[in-house]
């Protein structure tokens, strides 16, 4: 039975890929993994569960876009994944005016599951509520169903929380937590957030890919 959220093909999309890259020493949305950029690639596998265009939320100089429209944050300084969610609700409130939610995605986590937004949109079930990720007994803010009508209260908390803790942000509102199962594959069980942050980690990556095109 649907909920709250009645086609979540229709959650306008936002890839996050706001942060620093210090870990991965360059640019880690260009790594390359089976040939093809990480921004490339989860915008493909995104845009097979949704409709709606995908906007990437980057630096205004940001090099490489995909043919994705490009949404800086508004608050100036960096200042953290939520600053790049709450960019993301300010576009929507203007380009998808009907939308109560958005739904972000990072750009550095290549195998996330393919009925994220759908999954997330079921445990919707009021306007105002979030819904998460989570597997292997953590969660994956990132990875979220967030409700336009709180961007008020999120900008509020950024520039007034200088810790800004993405579990204290969650715990101002109802939160649903969606529990993904871990990928089987030949070689063992694959995190479906499994993420991408230093040079070693996209090694690692190649690796699971090449595991899970056996299964195919």
């Amino acid at each position: 039975m649907p909920g709250f959220i009645t086609n979540p093909a229709e959650i306008p999309p936002y890839l996050l890929a706001g942060g620093r890259s210090s870990r991965m020493g360059a640019n880690k949305a260009l790594a390359l993994l089976g040939g093809e950029n990480l921004l490339a690639r989860i915008a493909a596998r995104i845009g097979q569960q949704q409709r709606m265009p995908i906007a990437l939320n980057a630096d205004a100089d940001w090099p490489y876009t995909a043919e994705l429209r490009l949404v800086p944050d508004t608050l100036p300084g960096k200042l953290g994944p939520l600053a790049g969610v709450l960019a993301a609700m300010r576009d929507a409130a203007k380009k998808h005016p009907h939308a109560s939610h958005i739904a972000t995605v990072p750009i550095d986590s290549p195998f996330f599951p393919s009925d994220l937004i759908a999954r997330l949109a079921q445990a919707i079930e009021g306007r105002d509520e979030i819904a998460i990720a989570a597997s292997l007994d953590r969660d994956h803010p990132v990875f979220g169903l967030w409700p336009v009508s709180i961007a008020d209260d999120l900008e509020t908390w950024i520039v007034g929380d200088d810790k800004r803790r993405v579990r204290d942000f969650l715990a101002r509102h109802i939160t649903q937590t969606v529990d993904f199962a871990v990928i089987q594959t030949p070689i063992g069980p694959l995190d479906p957030f499994f993420n991408v942050n230093t040079p070693e980690d996209l090694i690692a990556a190649e690796t699971w890919l090449a595991a899970l095109e056996q299964t195919l």
